[in-house]
């Protein structure tokens, strides 16, 4: 069986539909993920991905000239293709149903979302009270992963015996030479949405704090926040903005001691290498398996209110916690 796995996200997003897709290899031989420019960097870091597709959908919904992209579809004959995404977007179904793809699914459900998942009270794929929560009336970022599972679930895939639906990605590389050597921890001080970003000011005082308090730091960041990595790190840390691809970036988080970003890319990727997680956005994101620590309340708010000290005493509550 070829499949192919449909996700219109950003990098954080598709990381999280990485059991889906573990959950369609137990079934297929060969996997294809198809996405945005964005998320295609995640999708090459999943486990069981074969190909990567990349195709953007304009913001208003229609869909752009996609001639090329419908003809290798239709030469792959894929028989079967998860759409995922709340809501699916349209534009994507429709490009799968014109590659003549012979099952697309999941199906709309008759009480309202997508898959089994969207009436209250259901019991999707992961066993909890209405799928995708949390089982405490909140949806976390970890939502996404288990409404992902449950359309796989839906179409009749499942995850193999001893697989436990876990944020994974492929073996990282040894970047000790980006690094240096040492234990260290990440600040990722760029934006993860609107008013995510970290004042440059702000990040450059709790990387200091944080040097003061005995770590050292290694400031990572994208090829556009460059600029703002050389004023965070300063002189006392390591600058690694725009030099790490996704794949060096997983072996950068998997030797931290911990992570400090307000982004929800970085987040869930330290997730996935089982790396402790400073977040400076509220809420904090949900994860399976890594140690969560916010700063200051916890309430929802940008990331400029908290102070050094606070950035401090959160790393060092996490990494009492978490040895």
């Amino acid at each position: 069986m070829k499949a192919l796995v449909a996700h219109p996200g950003g990098f954080g997003e598709v990381l999280l539909a990485g059991p889906a897709v573990r959950a369609v290899a137990t079934r297929a031989g060969r996997v294809t993920m198809l996405c945005g420019a964005r998320g295609a960097p995640a999708a090459g870091l999943l486990p069981h991905v074969d190909d990567v597709v990349v195709w953007d959908t304009p913001d208003d919904g229609t869909a752009p000239p996609v001639a090329g992209l419908i003809r290798r579809l239709r030469k792959e004959a894929y028989d079967v293709a998860l759409v995922l995404g709340r809501p699916a977007p349209p534009p994507a179904a429709r490009l799968l149903r014109t590659a003549r793809i012979r099952h697309i699914g999941p199906e709309p459900d008759p009480v309202g979302g997508t898959g089994p998942t969207g009436g209250p009270g259901r019991t999707g794929a992961t066993g909890r009270p209405g799928g995708t929560g949390c089982g405490d009336g909140t949806v976390g970022a970890h939502g996404g992963t288990d409404a992902a599972l449950d359309a796989a679930v839906a179409m009749g895939f499942g995850l193999r015996a001893g697989d436990d639906g876990r944020l994974r990605v492929r073996p990282a590389p040894d970047t000790a030479a980006l690094t240096g050597n040492g234990p260290y921890v990440v600040v990722h001080p760029g934006a993860g949405g609107p008013g995510r970003a970290w004042d440059a000011e702000r990040g450059a005082a709790a990387v200091a704090r944080l040097c003061d308090a005995g770590h050292r730091v290694v400031v990572t960041g994208g090829p556009d926040e460059r600029e703002l990595t050389r004023r965070v790190s300063g002189d006392i840390a390591v600058d690694l903005g725009g030099r790490t691809t996704a794949k060096a970036l997983a072996g950068v988080l998997r030797c931290a001691d911990a992570v400090v970003t307000a982004s929800a890319g970085p987040a869930h990727l330290a997730d996935a290498v089982g790396t402790p997680v400073v977040s400076l956005a509220a809420p904090a994101p949900r994860t399976y398996r890594v140690p969560t620590a916010v700063p200051a309340d916890g309430t929802a708010g940008p990331p400029d209110r908290l102070g050094p000290d606070e950035v401090t005493e959160a790393v060092a509550t996490l990494l009492g916690t978490h040895r």
